[in-house]
């Protein structure tokens, strides 16, 4: 069975069982890596966020399977490049069940990394060109059956219209090529807190995907909250885990450096793009968490 049918038929069955996992529940994750269904955590959607940065509770089987499976084209500039640098710094860390490479050689995940011609992330150089840059490039390469494209700092200003815009292309590319998964993304923090408009246009595309069954990989909400689960969205948060600690408008401290300091050996030095380097750590458990849902993990 094909990927996209295995996703198709495990949607049907959430929808008709109605199965819900509640956090903090029981959960079923005896599912075999041969297993072509996959559940999801609140609905049909499959929304990766701040909870989907537990690496060691994605089974090894569903990493794997993933890796044999999937042929990722991944489009983004450089507050995405957070993924990729993040993936980079867990090799060393973890070891080479987390390889990756363009080619997918020696076992690694094929992940192509900014392979699109005329587009270089979801705003630039316009906000449409990125889909006629997919279409083209699927078109040359039907071995590619997950696409992925980030945001650099286009939310921020972003309309209404705008993210409509970004939505209903992404549903059209979804419909034209039904053998691929698409997944959809959220804009990086700004320090505009929950009153900005960033955080207004985030919940509109976290709404889209929630309501439309969609796969979401969440960045701005795994910036909002610190590996302890502490969450930082009401002190207007920015990219580089900056924050207003006193309430006073100033963005006075920085979680991400000093939960660093307070937890030496938890996490990993990499050079990611405008932000600390744990945060790029959760990028990269988020993204293998994204990879191994995809590939059929039922998750949490």
């Amino acid at each position: 069975m094909k990927l996209h049918e295995r996703i198709a038929t495990a949607l049907l069955a959430a929808a008709v069982t109605a199965v819900t996992f509640v956090a903090g529940g029981c959960k079923d994750n005896t599912v075999s890596p041969d297993d072509e269904a996959f559940a999801t955590l609140d609905s049909a959607a499959i929304i990766i966020d701040h909870r989907s940065t537990a690496l060691s509770v994605i089974p090894e089987g569903y990493i794997r399977k993933a890796k044999r499976e999937l042929r990722i084209a991944y489009g983004h500039t450089s507050h995405g490049s957070q993924l990729v640098t993040g993936m980079s710094g867990l090799v060393q860390y973890k070891g080479s069940l987390y390889s990756f490479s363009e080619t997918g050689a020696d076992s690694a995940l094929m992940l192509r990394d900014t392979p699109f011609d005329d587009a270089s992330d979801l705003g630039n150089p316009n906000r449409t060109a990125w889909a006629a840059a997919t279409r083209t490039y699927l078109a040359a390469h039907p071995e590619v059956n997950v696409v992925i494209w980030s945001w650099c700092g286009q939310v921020s200003d972003a309309s209404s219209t705008d993210i409509t815009t970004y939505l209903s292309l992404m549903n059209g590319l979804e419909a034209e090529f039904p053998n691929v998964v698409f997944v959809y993304m959220t804009g990086h923090l700004d320090g505009s807190g929950l009153a900005g408009n960033l955080h207004q246009r985030n919940e509109q595309i976290r709404q889209f995907c929630t309501d439309n069954r969609k796969i979401l990989y969440d960045f701005a909400d795994i910036e909002t909250y610190t590996p302890d689960g502490v969450y930082m969205g009401d002190k207007r948060p920015n990219d580089e885990c900056y924050y207003d600690s006193d309430g006073n408008g100033s963005l006075d401290k920085n979680w991400a450096m000093d939960w660093q300091n307070a937890h030496p050996g938890e996490w990993y030095t990499c050079g990611a793009a405008h932000t600390q380097p744990v945060n790029a750590n959760r990028k990269a458990y988020a993204a293998w968490w994204l990879w191994a849902r995809i590939a059929g993990w039922r998750g949490w």
